[in-house]
């Protein structure tokens, strides 16, 4: 058992705004789930926030490893290479528990050269050792999230390779693509989840934010109004640590509205003086732009764009600085109470890595209300390409 905090997340993090879905019967179901490839825990945070019991998780990354110990007070945690974790360990870190779901992030980049028989690409060990493990805990559930590219029309047979494997363990499988932001995420990321269900039909949740629900959508200005622990503390705050150690983009920073940054120059001219202008001639650079916008500010009404994985990729929407790691991982729509370990660009790579936890807790939701008494699936469900590029399952029928 972890000894790293001593009180639950549940104790220490009031539940955000409850969430409401359309045409759902609700049922009080609760799973005990395992994470793979946990990264710090954001899906784990929003699946225990749904009332799920995680019982373990498994990372290679030791600083993200500590961040999940330290927020997921009444789960295991296993450090190191998932392909050493051999059943006997895992079942001795079970304790004899019965695992429902497995979880978690498994690489599949390797999947890009699927052709013929058998998928031989390195990179797919780790998605292999994803089935292994669910194998071995034979779960009601297998929830995990991907790239939106892996639901591209160019990708249909890699997808169809990944659902064959599970579909011979007896899982209904099916894919979507959400949008973090239609679920109360401050945040615009796009995400694949694909989950199998076995004995039962996958659901997936409905929007509650946003124009199809009706809801306005979660904004930078709402996420960074109040950073503050239910003890009143703000953690993973350095404002020192935040600061533009170069002056002049400082000095820059000051004169770009929140939401814009400097990439056209059309952008130096609007927001810069001449004295702090880059002085490049703009007619000699490639496509007469910068590759990437410089000094982009988040905006303050609108979801953030993706948080990504390194600190410089966007400044606070009104001061002269970078964003904290707090305000980070609010955007991401963590818990306030959520507390990361590690140095500043190891906690960056957490939160750009993780799940949003509101978008996990919305997964929660509709896993709670799956009826598992369908009956085995009639026949094999086939994919189909809809609409320009993207792929989507048929729903199954059932005996």
């Amino acid at each position: 058992m972890c000894s790293l905090a001593e009180v639950s997340i549940f104790d220490r993090h009031p539940l955000p705004e409850k969430l409401h879905f359309q045409n759902m019967k609700t049922q009080t179901k609760s799973l005990n789930f395992i994470d793979l490839f946990s990264g710090c825990g954001g899906l784990s945070c929003g699946l225990e926030m749904a009332g799920h019991r995680c019982l373990l998780g498994v990372d290679a990354n030791k600083e993200a490893i500590a961040s999940f110990a330290a927020n997921h007070h009444d789960a295991e945690v296993y450090l190191g290479d998932i392909k050493k974790l051999s059943e006997k360990k895992l079942r001795e870190l079970l304790k004899n528990r019965k695992v429902d779901m497995v979880v978690g992030g498994p690489p599949c980049q390797g999947f890009s050269t699927v052709g013929r028989g058998q998928v031989e690409d390195e990179r797919n060990q780790l998605f292999r050792e994803f089935v292994r493990i669910v194998k071995i805990t034979e779960p009601k559930v297998i929830l995990f999230e991907n790239v939106t590219g892996l639901v591209a029309k160019k990708n249909q047979v890699i997808l169809l390779k990944i659902f064959q494997y599970f579909e011979r363990l007896g899982y209904n499988m099916d894919a979507r693509v959400l949008s973090a932001e239609e679920f109360g995420v401050p945040e615009k990321r796009r995400r694949t989840i694909i989950m199998g269900v076995k004995g039962g039909e996958c659901i997936f949740p409905v929007a509650t934010h946003g124009a199809r629900a009706g809801k306005k959508v979660k904004t930078v200005a709402d996420a960074l109004k109040n950073l503050k622990s239910k003890k009143g503390q703000i953690y993973n705050h350095d404002i020192e640590a935040a600061q533009i150690k170069k002056v002049e983009d400082r000095e820059r920073l000051k004169c770009i509205p929140a939401g814009k940054g400097i990439r056209y120059e059309a952008d130096e001219k609007a927001y810069l003086p001449k004295k702090l202008r880059y002085g490049i001639e703009w007619g000699k650079i490639r496509e007469n732009r910068f590759r990437q916008t410089r000094l982009q500010r988040l905006p303050l009404d609108e979801p953030s764009p993706t948080i990504l994985t390194a600190r410089t990729s966007y400044y606070h929407p009104v001061e002269p600085r970078y964003l904290t790691p707090r305000e980070a991982a609010a955007c991401q729509s963590f818990p306030n109470d959520f507390v990361f370990h590690g140095s500043q660009t190891a906690i960056f790579r957490q939160v750009g890595n993780a799940v949003p936890p509101l978008l996990a807790e919305a997964l929660g939701q509709v896993i709670k209300t799956i009826d598992f008494k369908k009956g085995k699936v009639k026949k094999k469900i086939q994919g189909n390409v809809v609409g320009k590029n993207a792929f989507h399952y048929h729903e199954p029928t059932y005996l």
